[in-house]
């Protein structure tokens, strides 16, 4: 038998993959499904409604079913009023004709370009939008190119602004010079924003070492060894042939390789030439999407379903020493099929790792989480689920409720030790009651860019005393909290209550001078990724004395830290300083200093050096 390595992947319905993890119990379990990742094991979405309507009915208007959606019939929140929004020195009108939605884009460097909207992507913090390029705005206008190669459009609408804001702006990339459409729709984000056979993400694993990169392939090298799955191929020319059967329904070549490595090349080449909507199994995240092919559990309830892939060809094999898989890791990459990405070319990981190296730390802006969370010491028995409602919004008052020293419970299932306020006091050395008694502030810190302009929880979990992250990382996680002590001061208290010991010299070398607060420091002397997280927490806390440093930021390279800044600035001057960060440089600038007068001059910043570029990419 062949084993392939895999990571983050496991799919099923409803039923608990734990099951299949021990022979011990396998005659009291029901018969679990024969096969999930194949386009002929899907059933639709509708067909899950008869036995779980509370759940279907949550998830019809979730955010995972408004992931995709076509113009014609979706709630859109843009506006396509005729209004125009301007970028530098050039501009996007959004117009709605005949109940037709067009993005007409004017600019100096690109041309100028009309779109007719087909696709809108997104809808619960922002929407971004797809479109074909068109003539004009009549009915029977003509496609420009290719009728499948649906691009995505240079403008996102972000709702905590209400206003448009350039596509891409919402990870760490480089300023863009003006409006241009960016990558083909149905080769860049399609298989993570919709529903397709599952098979079709195992190719490039199946492949191995050197397999072509495409978009929705599950990415191994971001776990460590020891935590990758693998597939054991059992009959390579079944999967050759499923292979074919999808090939073929591509329009790709009909002549199958005789061998399973050129068969998986080629229909990788197919498919991210050739995939299209008509290929998907449905707009949006349905169902099957995370909980895989359910057709056998639909004709045959009593035949459970498996959060692993599985098939007659194939099967998941963890790597050597694992142990049992359990259920909630099962969940845990389930969602990491998606939820794993290092958005962007941004080279830099939490860590102080690399994107493209051979570990990569844990990722800084959104979208990684699941992958964090398999990462961290937790993802065996805790579940994305345990917090996290994937059929429907996550109430944000149960959210909140998780960062009181009630959430605690949820962590304390298992750590039953720190249940009591004694021991937790003892551990945490803060009042059991208070902020620093709440398990997730320290082990799940609030240091990851989100989509909107605040910080999200890191899903690495772990302990802020780390060496990693404390001489990794800036800033200091304790500082997130504890604004305007010194880095040797924090130190020195993590050293005394913990029994900790942390090189001087390399943190120096992060922070320069230990007498000063880290978040100072960092907003100085940090990575872009570590200055945003910086810039947010002085803002939350109410650091006036970091405004020159601030107003400095407002001209950084990467334009998501200049949003933070100019929302930091805003809230400490405590009023809207009327900067426009979609207007070139002078103005920008000029705004600022009427702003922050004690700021010392303004100059641009020096540019970050980009990874290549890839399919993964966000922007």
């Amino acid at each position: 038998m062949r084993v392939a390595t895999l990571a983050l992947w496991a799919s099923g319905c409803v039923g608990d993959a734990s099951a299949e993890s021990s022979s011990a119990t396998a005659a009291a379990e029901p018969p679990a499904t024969h096969s999930n990742i194949l386009r002929a094991d899907y059933a639709g979405s509708a067909s899950c409604r008869t036995c779980h309507k509370s759940l279907y009915d949550d998830w019809l208007g979730s955010p995972m079913r408004q992931m995709t959606r076509l113009p014609a019939t979706a709630a859109i929140r843009a506006p396509f009023d005729g209004r125009t929004w301007k970028f530098k020195d050039d501009q996007a009108r959004f117009e709605l004709q005949a109940g037709t939605r067009f993005v007409r884009v004017q600019s100096r460097r690109f041309g100028d370009h009309l779109y007719r909207v087909t696709r809108v992507i997104g809808g619960r913090t922002r929407e971004d939008f797809a479109g074909v390029e068109v003539t004009g705005t009549q009915p029977d206008a003509r496609i420009i190119g290719d009728v499948h190669d649906e691009v995505i459009l240079p403008a996102s609408y972000f709702f905590e602004t209400a206003s448009f804001r350039l596509k891409g702006y919402s990870v760490m990339v480089r300023e863009r010079p003006g409006l241009k459409a960016g990558a083909v729709w149905n080769q860049s984000c399609v298989l993570c924003h919709n529903t397709a056979p599952a098979f079709l993400s195992l190719w490039g694993a199946l492949l191995g070492k050197g397999a072509p990169a495409y978009q929705g392939e599950v990415v191994d090298a971001l776990l460590p060894e020891n935590r990758r799955w693998g597939l054991q191929i059992a009959d390579s020319n079944a999967v050759r042939a499923a292979v074919a059967d999808e090939v073929h329904l591509l329009g790709g070549a009909s002549d199958a390789p005789t061998d399973l490595p050129t068969s998986l090349r080629q229909g990788i080449t197919e498919m991210s030439q050739r995939f299209g909507a008509d290929h998907l199994l449905e707009i949006g995240i349905g169902c099957e999407a995370c909980h895989g092919g359910c057709r056998e559990h639909v004709q045959q309830p009593r035949v459970s379903t498996s959060y692993e892939p599985r098939s007659p060809f194939l099967r998941v094999q963890p790597a050597p020493g694992h142990g049992p898989i359990t259920r909630a890791e099962s969940i845990n990459r389930t969602c990491a099929r998606c939820h794993q990405v290092l958005f962007s070319r941004y080279p830099f990981t939490w860590e102080g790792g690399l994107r493209h190296s051979g570990s990569p730390g844990g990722s800084s802006t959104n979208s990684g989480e699941a992958r964090d969370l398999l990462l961290g010491g937790c993802s065996r028995a805790l579940a994305c689920t345990d917090c996290h409602d994937p059929h429907r919004d996550d109430d944000p008052d149960d959210l909140a409720a998780l960062a009181t020293p009630a959430g605690n419970a949820t962590c304390t299932k298992c750590h039953a030790a720190y249940a009591s306020r004694e021991t937790l006091r003892s551990h945490a050395h803060h009042d059991p009651e208070a902020a620093g008694g709440v398990c997730i502030n320290c082990h799940m810190p609030r240091k990851n860019l989100a989509l909107t302009y605040t910080l999200g929880r890191y899903h690495r979990i772990g302990s802020p005393t780390e060496g990693a992250r404390v001489q990794g990382d800036r800033p200091l996680e304790c500082a997130l909290c504890h604004a305007r002590k010194s880095a040797e001061e924090l130190v020195s208290e993590m050293e005394r209550w913990w029994g900790k010991r942390y090189d001087r010299q390399a943190l120096q070398a992060l922070y320069g001078d230990l007498q000063q607060p880290p978040l100072l420091s960092t907003l100085a002397r940090g990575k872009p990724h570590e200055q945003a997280v910086a810039i947010i927490s002085l803002r939350e806390q109410k650091v006036r004395e970091a405004l020159p440093l601030l107003a400095r930021q407002i001209t950084h390279p990467l334009p998501l830290v200049r949003y933070q800044a100019r929302k930091a600035i805003n809230a400490l001057v405590g009023r809207d300083c009327n900067i426009d960060l979609d207007r070139n440089l002078r103005d920008i600038i000029a705004a600022t200093e009427r702003c922050v007068p004690q700021a010392a001059p303004i100059a641009p910043g020096a540019p970050v050096r980009e990874a290549p570029s890839s399919r993964h990419d966000e922007d």
